[in-house]
């Protein structure tokens, strides 16, 4: 998909993975003159990491914008985006290696993008996720994004898609998988530090009580049952 508009263009952009690396999925929105969706695109990954996801998914709004646009573009991973605005030309001048000598993970990816930044007008703006009142465009990616990993199919409002659903619906359900022993581990609850999301795709809250799923910390009711 091209999206062709003659002003400057709000979207969004989101990678989720399940696991990390789990199941993963890439997803971008672009918005109206009101903030309404009129265009966006998921995709599936297969197993790949929350960076691999979030990288491909800016990759992917860049490539279906026409160069010639200016673009405000909404994301809630710090490490997407600090590659390609921080870190990028420090990379570049050490010959693509990190300030420790390492190679520069997800290069191909960081290096697409590079390209398909040149000579073009981006705004990145910095969205903190899955908030009560958050940005709406960040959400959405987020939703379709979440979906596709979910599922892994395509979707997307050229192909007719309705839109993404709300965190934990439209998925399919995780295999299950046979509880160990009956060990502290598989019983122990404890208060979330820090906001998260849910193998079954609904957020938790900082000071929530979550639990350990086979997959990642979230909801109790949420472990796997024998």
């Amino acid at each position: 998909m091209i999206v062709r508009m003659a002003e400057r263009v709000i979207a969004a952009c989101d990678g989720a993975s399940k696991g990390n690396p789990g199941p993963a999925g890439w997803a971008w929105v672009i918005a109206d003159a009101t903030g309404t969706p009129v265009a966006w695109e998921a995709g599936p990954l297969g197993t790949a990491t929350n960076n691999v996801a979030e990288l491909t998914a800016l990759e992917r709004l860049l490539a279906a914008v026409e160069p010639g646009v200016p673009l405000e573009i909404r994301m809630d991973s710090q490490y997407a985006m600090k590659a390609v605005t921080s870190w990028l030309p420090g990379w570049k001048r050490n010959g693509w290696k990190t300030a420790a000598g390492k190679p520069v993970a997800n290069q191909d990816l960081v290096v697409r993008i590079d390209e398909l930044l040149a000579g073009r007008e981006v705004d990145f703006r910095y969205v903190p996720a899955h908030q009560v009142g958050g940005d709406p465009l960040n959400d959405f990616a987020d939703r379709a994004a979440s979906q596709a990993a979910f599922v892994q199919e395509a979707a997307g409002s050229e192909q007719g898609s309705p839109e993404p659903p709300p965190s934990g619906g439209g998925k399919k359900a995780a295999p299950a998988r046979k509880r160990t022993s009956s060990s502290a581990s598989s019983s122990r609850t404890l208060k979330a530090k820090f906001p998260g999301r849910c193998r079954c795709g609904r957020p938790y809250a900082a000071g929530a009580t979550i639990a350990k799923n086979p997959d990642g910390w979230g909801h109790p009711e949420c472990r796997t049952e024998a």
